[in-house]
């Protein structure tokens, strides 16, 4: 791909200003701060006796809600994802959860987001939890 204009049509081939970057720490604040594009929105990496959150210098780390619902299918050997049994969830509120053999659990974040159309973002599992043997899926995070 590139980032140049031109050719046979006779634009120029000064390069053009490119829009679709990374967002640093600067763009994330003021988006929060003024947009509310993330709620509640804490501007530094908070790490003191918890598992870090915050703003960092191109992302920010979320929180996972004290609120989950742990799936233990012990009732059934099948799990099919076009029927599935909600009554193989158990809702959950507390500090901390344990997760029984052959279960996972479903969390939300702390944080809500407003994120704006024309921005794509993508959410990764932490290492502090990968470290545990505890492996984050997330599905899209799209506006």
């Amino acid at each position: 791909m590139t980032c140049q204009a031109g050719g046979p049509t006779g634009e120029s081939s000064e390069p053009k200003r490119r829009r679709d970057v990374i967002k640093n720490d600067r763009w994330i604040r003021r988006m929060a701060l003024e947009h509310g594009m993330i709620t509640p929105f804490e501007e530094k990496q908070i790490s003191k006796g918890v598992i870090s959150y915050g703003l960092s210098s191109y992302g920010y780390d979320i929180r996972v809600s004290d609120r989950l619902k742990v799936f233990t299918n012990v009732n059934a050997t099948v799990v099919d994802p076009k029927r599935f049994d909600p009554g193989a969830f158990v809702d959950f509120e507390g500090e901390v959860a344990i997760i029984p053999p052959n279960s996972f659990v479903l969390g939300r974040t702390v944080e809500y987001f407003r994120i704006p159309r024309n921005v794509l973002t993508i959410c990764l599992g932490k290492s502090t939890y990968a470290r545990c043997g505890i492996i984050v899926n997330v599905t899209p995070f799209e506006p």
